[in-house]
């Protein structure tokens, strides 16, 4: 242990803590850098980071197989606790100029109505069976919502959940259920392996991190066909792309089976976007899909052009679109008509309604 490397990685998590910023990145020849809402603010009053400092500073926080890894040119996540009052969910991998390290801070559990969220996705924790996707770009809250969602459970209902993650982001507390948390790489080989044993066992609830492949993705389709009620999340940006996503990633010959169990296994996919607010913070503009007769059946026929104007005209289902989410945020004084215009999926739409 280097002592100058722990105080500095210290010393920049005090400051992280202290403007609450939501990430901190570390990369050589840069000072180190911190996200603020939106901003990426660099520490002016830092020095510019050596490989050396980025080294022993992932040395600190890594364990040996997993700095062998790093200097093997992989990937890694990993999970980190300052003084355990800052859990952060962080990576690390090299590039040309050195390894570089991302620690992002993960708040406690928060609930639905807390993050500002509709009221309607509390009827997803309800279900005895069925696959909920919640889908966005990275940094935009998913882990966050899919916890909210599964502490909602949590607290109302006597279950078995089991989450399966890759690290472990938020830690839960037994309530009314019991909650089995399973890191990949420390507690199961891999995504499927955790999946698969969960068969073997009395588990009501599914929550996994990510679904990163076809054999990830095919377990978690036949978990939600078989009696669990399954969350998960993908790096779309909505209901349709998610679908092709899913189904693009099987061999063409396995597609329409792939179809097939889709339409009858997913109960909803929920799209989500965080925007800074006028007034300070962020708000999440979101597209809601619940899987009725007719989009399943559009699911079915490989049909998903069609999905979007399903999800325009089917408020009265409980259906949400990502313009009239905007335009509601605008009306609220939250944003502004140009945001608006930036996170909208369907500009020329968004014409007709601002």
């Amino acid at each position: 242990m280097n002592n100058d490397y722990k105080q500095l990685l210290e010393n920049l998590l005090l400051t992280v803590q202290r403007e609450n910023a939501s990430d901190l990145h570390l990369s050589p020849g840069r000072k180190p850098i911190m996200r603020v809402e939106t901003e990426l603010i660099p520490l002016a009053n830092r020095d510019v980071l050596t490989k050396e400092d980025t080294i022993g500073i992932l040395k600190e926080v890594v364990t040996e197989d997993q700095l062998a890894k790093v200097m093997n040119i992989e990937e890694i996540d990993f999970a980190y606790s300052f003084h355990d009052e800052l859990r952060m969910r962080s990576t690390a991998y090299v590039q040309s100029d050195g390894v570089n390290i991302t620690f992002r801070v993960i708040q406690e559990v928060r609930e639905l109505r807390e993050l500002n969220l509709p009221q309607v996705l509390e009827q997803f924790t309800q279900k005895e069976q069925g696959l909920f996707l919640v889908v966005g770009p990275v940094g935009q809250g998913k882990s966050t919502t899919m916890a909210a969602m599964i502490s909602m459970i949590n607290h109302n209902r006597r279950e078995h959940i089991v989450t399966i993650e890759n690290p472990i982001e938020y830690l839960f507390h037994d309530d009314q259920s019991i909650i089995d948390q399973r890191a990949v790489g420390i507690d199961t080989k891999s995504f499927e392996t955790g999946l698969k044993s969960v068969f073997r066992q009395d588990v009501n609830v599914i929550m996994v991190g990510e679904m990163r492949n076809p054999e990830t993705i095919s377990t978690v389709v036949t978990a939600a066909e078989t009696g669990h009620l399954v969350f998960s999340t993908l790096h779309t940006n909505n209901a349709a792309q998610t679908i092709d996503r899913i189904v693009d990633s099987f061999p063409a010959n396995q597609q329409n089976q792939v179809r097939t169990q889709l339409a009858g296994s997913l109960i909803g996919i929920f799209s989500q976007r965080l925007i800074k607010s006028q007034r300070g913070g962020m708000v999440p503009a979101y597209e809601l899909m619940i899987n009725t007769t007719a989009t399943a059946n559009l699911i079915r026929e490989g049909k998903t052009y069609e999905i979007n104007t399903v999800i325009e005209t089917g408020a009265e289902q409980g259906m949400v679109d990502m313009n009239k989410s905007l335009v509601e945020l605008v009306q609220a004084g939250h944003i502004t008509v140009e945001d608006a215009y930036r996170h909208s999926l369907n500009p020329k739409l968004l014409d007709s309604m601002i």
